[in-house]
């Protein structure tokens, strides 16, 4: 390997895109704590490298080749240990403290240019007056448009320290005005809880797609928010909640549960056990709460359903959990590279491992792990869903669930393959959105939400423009025009107005929502 210096790059692209892919699973303890001793291994690997950068007869990125070292090692752990290259490392860090340094603003490339989708609330651009629509064209006088650029290339340019200025270039095609706005950076919120809306008078909706260091305090202000507009009982949405800080997910069942009921316990390699218990304080104990999970609900996700589970407290509803019952936490490694290792396992109250088996040998195995459920049915039918009766455990009220790889829904609900459109359809739906709500800007504006709801293309004329719009050269069925036209939709609703009417459009869709609805009336 070492006479082929142009392979490592690529090993370093696998190895970053394995720990991204990996990243969205973990479930790990607070702090990044300084791990560095001095050993005969470190002092062996020094050396090393030493003799190869002095010299090794061709030119080599030493840094790099510790990087795949480092990641060879971390590789044969279990599949939730991972290493993280300096530059990987600061992203996931913001992601999971619940803010980053920069403009504040969601953006795509539209035909090659930068387009503002969003301008985050409270954020830098907002205070200077950017809006959604706008074409960012220079900033700080690079040219952003008809560069090919991607998505990493543009946030290197538009985030920084707080403090320090960037001057936009920006086109506004609702005046046909080329505007120069300088933003100063700073903090922006990078929030967990994605939405919260009342489903009924009653029933509110919550979706929460991390457990990051700010996620209780969002959780807590929506969830109070939902109970002055008149939620007795909640749907808390986990679905594709990949998990995070153990504690914070502590937290959030803490609302749920009456004081002295086991949240988890964890027990490390010295068979130290750690438990922690509800408190007094939480302000849902009486309300009813329907869990929605799927395969792609994780970690601190499975922690928050077991505890409820375990403690006959509301509905699990959906599939079978991701299963990850693994701790990690993160160690920094001295040069702003990290890694995340495996500490300890945790357990539900009533004694559940829910960590799905792994072979140390074999972690690709271990991700085709969504492929083999869609093969094996699992995901239409829960009778598909392989249990070990040895692995059976009783609740307080007699309710029977099981260990060994995810937590079971109390009420199934497959996968709705009706609802899904191929990658085609998706891809040029997008633009076709951004498109339509940025030429119709203006006039969505002036009309609500409400009428919007009630009246967008009542005639069919949006449907027949898109259609048009992709060119098919084959007639497209009934059903899936259907389908096609709630997308359009939804999808113009988020471009002219925000998540909540997406949402609010797109749970017409969801048989999941459907479901709860239907246990509501019962």
């Amino acid at each position: 390997m070492l006479n082929n210096k142009n392979n490592l790059p690529l090993l370093l692209g696998i190895a970053v895109a394995f720990g991204i892919a990996l990243g969205s699973f973990f479930n790990f303890e607070n702090g990044v704590s300084n791990y560095f001793v001095s050993n005969q291994t470190d002092s062996k690997l020094g050396k090393l490298l030493q003799f190869i950068e002095q010299d090794y007869v061709d030119e080599v990125n030493t840094d790099a080749l510790l990087d795949d070292v480092i990641k060879g090692i971390v590789d044969k752990l279990d599949p939730h240990s991972v290493y993280f290259p300096k530059e990987d490392f600061l992203a996931s860090h913001e992601n999971m403290q619940g803010n980053f340094e920069g403009i504040g603003v969601q953006f795509f490339m539209n035909n090659d240019s930068l387009v503002v989708t969003k301008v985050i609330k409270g954020g830098p651009s907002e205070k200077a007056g950017v809006l959604a629509g706008d074409r960012i064209l220079l900033a700080n006088k690079d040219t952003l448009y008809n560069k090919n650029l991607q998505s990493r290339d543009i946030v290197k340019i538009l985030k920084g320290p707080a403090d320090t200025k960037v001057d936009l270039e920006i086109f506004r095609r609702q005046t046909q005005e080329i505007l120069h706005i300088p933003i100063v950076r700073n903090k922006v919120d990078i929030l967990s809880v994605e939405v919260a809306y009342m489903l009924t008078d009653s029933l509110g909706y919550l979706k929460l797609d991390r457990f990051a260091m700010t996620s209780y305090d969002e959780f807590k202000h929506n969830l109070g928010d939902l109970q002055q507009q008149g939620a007795k009982n909640l749907v808390l949405d986990l679905r594709q909640n990949g998990g995070g800080f153990i504690h914070v997910a502590n937290a959030i069942i803490d609302e749920f549960l009456k004081e002295g009921k086991l949240i988890v316990f964890t027990e490390n390699n010295k068979g130290r056990i750690e438990e922690s218990f509800a408190t007094a304080k939480g302000s849902f104990q009486e309300g009813n709460v329907y869990v929605l999970i799927d395969e792609g609900s994780a970690s601190a996700s499975e922690i928050l359903a077991g505890a409820l589970q375990d403690n006959d407290k509301g509905v699990i509803v959906g599939r079978r959990s991701f299963g990850k019952g693994l701790v990690q936490q993160e160690r920094d490694l001295g040069d702003g590279s990290a890694v995340r290792l495996t500490i300890a396992r945790y357990f539900t109250p009533t004694g559940r491992s829910i960590q799905k088996p792994y072979n140390l040998d074999d972690n690709y195995s271990y991700s085709l792990d969504h492929q083999n459920r869609i093969l094996s049915g699992e995901l239409l039918s829960k009778d598909s869903i392989k249990v070990v009766d040895s692995l059976k455990y009783t609740t307080p009220k007699g309710k029977v669930v099981y260990g060994g790889g995810g937590i079971i829904p109390d009420v199934f609900v497959a996968i709705d393959t009706t609802a899904y459109l191929e990658n085609f359809y998706f891809n040029s739906l997008n633009n076709f959105t951004f498109e339509y709500a940025d030429k119709h800007r203006k006039k969505m504006e002036a009309l609500s939400f409400e009428d919007f709801n009630a009246s967008f293309d009542a005639n069919d004329e949006v449907l027949k423009e898109y259609l048009k719009y992709i060119k098919l050269d084959k007639p497209v069925p009934a059903e899936k025009k259907k389908l096609v036209k709630h997308y359009l939709k939804a999808l113009v609703a988020r471009q002219a107005y925000d998540e909540v009417a997406f949402y609010k459009i797109n749970q017409k869709q969801d048989k999941m929502i459907e479901k709860v609805l239907e246990l509501e009336k019962q």
